[in-house]
């Protein structure tokens, strides 16, 4: 058996816009609205109301941390209109949680903006920052006596490139030049809540907090070795894995690195084209591996190399999401242990780990997706809302309870 160290954190995430419902105030509930998406989140999980139920299965399932989503739309719905009851629900989420043994990991930004936000330029511009970090000192002000861990903001990449250069996300731009810029937006944006909060704690003389991003990190691997592949690669691991992470580092705004690791990317490009050596993947599927609902190639061993390559700066990681969408739950079991082996072998090798977040808690609304990717430990009956916790869930919560695998 391997054992995993003390005090590992062990839980499984949610995010706001996918799980709570009527999320009426921010761009993607505008954008769903508006029949810009395949799908409308709607009603959701309604997890705003039902969460102390989800929490009661999180503990029985031996989880002793939860990552969850502040939904900035809720709290500030029209620009300066702070809602205090709103805040209040989110306190009462982080005290059910206390009150049940899991530890609340927080995030500040997890995709969604306030329409009133994105009607200004939301993230394509630099003066906007100021009304996200107003939003970031008032909740920190409200909530650090009872959060430890803070995430400012979930996969900024995927967020810039799904938003502005594939132009799939609201507000579904294509520009290369947009896309630059959010990504510095979101990176002086990280660097300065991460100042905010950090003074915070010091002016309420609390212990320091743990304040990251969560980074998505892919294992991008060359189809054939040859030298467009190599340096397609190279280009990708640089820009997409660790430019973020690098340049947080050299501010000093890193208390851990957030990761998020799902799938292998297969590079295969048959042009010098920047856009190609960028984003070209093979379309033949060479070197087969299995795949979840949605097509992305199962690859263990892609998180060991990541986080073995990330030994170097020195920091504690910590899996802030991991899973699978598969209607066959005996494929999600094959998948989490497979990625908890890997994890172990590069805690065996060196690298610090906090812990282990399984994406996600419950089935979710995916975004451009839709409902029909199942990623939950807990299915969802999306007619009455019933729960229903899958074999794998159980399984894992052998996991968490020993601490072996």
């Amino acid at each position: 058996m391997n054992k995993f160290p003390q005090n590992f954190l062990w839980g499984a995430a949610t995010s706001a816009h996918q799980v709570e419902g009527q999320n009426i105030y921010n761009d993607w509930w505008q954008a769903e609205q508006g029949h810009l998406l395949k799908e409308a989140s709607n009603s959701a999980c309604r997890h705003y109301e039902l969460y102390a139920q989800d929490f009661s299965i999180a503990q029985q399932l031996n989880h002793n941390c939860h990552r969850f989503s502040i939904e900035w739309s809720r709290i500030e719905p029209q620009e300066g209109n702070f809602q205090v009851l709103e805040i209040e629900h989110y306190r009462k989420i982080i005290a059910d949680l206390r009150s049940k043994g899991l530890e609340p990991v927080v995030t500040l930004h997890h995709f969604t903006n306030p329409v009133w936000f994105s009607q200004k330029g939301g993230w394509t511009k630099f003066k906007l920052q100021k009304y996200f970090l107003r939003f970031v000192d008032r909740i920190v002000r409200e909530l650090a006596d009872q959060v430890q861990f803070w995430i400012t903001i979930n996969e900024p990449l995927v967020y810039s490139s799904h938003s502005y250069f594939l132009g799939v996300w609201p507000p579904q731009e294509r520009s290369l030049f947009k896309t630059v810029k959010v990504t510095l937006n979101l990176a002086g944006a990280h660097t300065k809540a991460y100042q905010i909060i950090h003074q915070i704690y010091r002016q309420k003389n609390l212990v320091k907090p743990m304040v990251s991003i969560a980074a998505n990190l892919q294992a991008f691997e060359i189809c054939q070795p040859t030298a467009k592949n190599k340096l397609a690669a190279y280009l990708r691991n640089r820009l997409y894995n660790f430019y973020f992470i690098e340049k947080l580092l050299r501010k000093k705004t890193l208390d851990y690195i957030g990761v998020n690791y799902y799938s292998r990317n297969l590079v295969d490009v048959q042009s010098w084209r920047i856009k190609d050596l960028l984003a070209q993947t093979c379309p033949y599927n060479h070197h087969p591996l299995p795949k979840n609902s949605l097509g992305w190639d199962i690859y263990p061993e892609g998180l060991f190399k990541l986080l073995l390559a990330m030994k170097k700066y020195k920091l504690a990681v910590f899996i802030t999401e991991n899973g699978i969408c598969t209607q066959d739950d005996k494929l999600r079991w094959d998948y989490i242990y497979q990625h908890l082996q890997q994890l172990h072998r590069v805690i065996s090798a060196g690298v610090e780990v906090l812990g282990y977040i399984y994406w996600s808690l419950i089935d979710n609304f995916e975004w451009d997706k839709g409902f029909i990717p199942r990623f939950g430990l807990v299915q969802i009956d999306y007619q009455n809302q019933q729960r229903t916790v899958r074999e794998s869930a159980k399984k894992l919560a052998e996991v968490f309870k020993s601490g072996e695998i």
